[in-house]
């Protein structure tokens, strides 16, 4: 038994690491504190364990990326300065005149 132990300890301390920090990990991804280096850092542990998190996380990036939204084949064409529907010709803007 007393040679056991020393192997015990280890292992105990080793299980105690492991669950700190996993603890740690989801404290930092509920709070949003992650930095860049500890997101790459995980997403590269999802790559070899959680696949389709590891996608999700490529997608998202992606998505950020992204310049403006393509529109639908149905949607009608916008110009991208303007982002409602244009006034007829010969139509003046009304002036809003504020009582004192």
């Amino acid at each position: 038994m007393s040679q056991l132990l020393p192997f015990l300890i280890i292992a105990g301390a080793l299980a105690a690491v492991m669950g700190f920090f996993t603890w740690l990990a989801s404290v930092v991804r509920r709070r949003g504190l992650a930095g860049a280096g500890i997101r790459e850092a995980m997403a590269s542990f999802e790559e070899a364990y959680k696949v389709t998190s590891h996608d999700s996380y490529y997608e998202i990036q992606a998505q950020a990326r992204a310049q403006s939204p393509l529109a639908a084949p149905g949607d009608p064409w916008r110009g991208a300065h303007r982002s409602g529907p244009r006034r007829p010709r010969g139509v003046r803007r009304r002036r809003i005149t504020r009582s004192r």
